[in-house]
């Protein structure tokens, strides 16, 4: 597959998992470029073992923490925390209330201990099958369904707790 091929069949995908993990369009916009030419320089290395798509997010997803550590050095603490828990510009018919609850399952998420953190985000915000997940981790997509639902359950607790 030509890398222009690539770029126009995963272009999207890897962007809009970008910008749920961002919450930022032109920093997502950013990663996926430098997604893809990671891939592309990484490509020789790219061995089959799992989908083109589910390679790309990882690499996506590596570039996004790299930008996190990146920014962390650079920023205060507050200011680096704050950029983390940003929405994404909602559609207009959004309300205040829906981006709050947006912003504090964010946070909430943000606080599961690995794997639950990194698998919830590839199912809800990257919206990878089960199978594609459980790939990433040399495991099986039951396995990924089950730490899905637990980090699930964990947030639901979390929100109940705060609602007390």
């Amino acid at each position: 597959m030509e890398f222009e091929d690539v770029y126009k069949a995963y272009f999207g995908p890897v962007y809009r998992y970008l910008l749920r993990l961002s919450g930022d369009e032109s920093l997502a916009e950013e990663l996926t470029a430098e997604t893809l030419f990671r891939a592309l320089r990484a490509a020789e290395g790219f061995r089959g073992e799992c989908e083109v798509r589910v390679w790309l997010c990882q690499i996506a997803k590596n570039a996004y923490c790299t930008h996190l550590q990146k920014s962390r050095r650079a920023r205060p603490a507050d200011e680096a925390l704050l950029g983390q828990l940003a929405d994404p510009a909602p559609p207009p018919e959004e309300t205040a209330a829906a981006r709050d609850q947006a912003a504090r399952l964010r946070a909430i998420a943000e606080e599961l201990p690995e794997p639950y953190r990194e698998v919830f985000r590839l199912r809800a915000f990257g919206e990878l099958p089960y199978k594609d997940i459980g790939s990433l981790y040399g495991k099986t997509a039951n396995w990924a369904c089950v730490t899905c639902h637990r980090a699930r359950e964990m947030i639901r607790r979390r929100w109940e707790e705060e609602e007390e």
